[in-house]
């Protein structure tokens, strides 16, 4: 029986030493992501950016339904969005998909083949609800 509990409990440290591996691989990828998603996040943001520019960091969809919305081309539409923007507060990383709060706006991203793009900004917190967003896609 004695032999048993160790063999046990040698397992539990093997499992315990691989989880704790991968969740410190998982730990590390999305941090190697980070100045990615800030930097989009952040150019986006920058009203002294080119417009070209930071439309393209626009996910497709996204760009899309905001032409629609505005009933004009991105670049020109952009400069009249209210973009608070400002210094990163927090980064948060999951999978392909991320989130960034800047002290005047949330900004979320997914990652693409292209890189990370904008999904979502000019993010207000609701209550009780999701986000509302002034650029969204569908």
């Amino acid at each position: 029986m004695r032999g048993t509990s160790g063999a046990h409990s040698r397992r539990s440290h093997r499992v315990l030493a691989i989880l704790g591996l991968g969740a410190a691989l998982l730990t590390g990828c999305a941090s190697s992501h980070r100045p990615e998603v800030e930097r989009v996040a952040t150019t986006f943001e920058d009203p002294s950016a080119d417009p070209e520019e930071r439309c393209d960091l626009l996910i497709r969809a996204t760009r899309v339904a905001f032409e629609q919305s505005e009933s004009a081309p991105c670049a020109d539409a952009i400069e009249d969005l209210p973009l608070e923007g400002g210094s990163v507060e927090s980064v948060e990383i999951w999978g392909g998909d991320a989130q960034v709060k800047l002290t005047g706006d949330t900004v979320f991203l997914s990652e693409t083949s292209a890189g990370w793009r904008i999904t979502s900004a000019a993010c207000t917190p609701q209550a009780e609800a999701p986000y509302d967003c002034e650029v969204d896609g569908p």
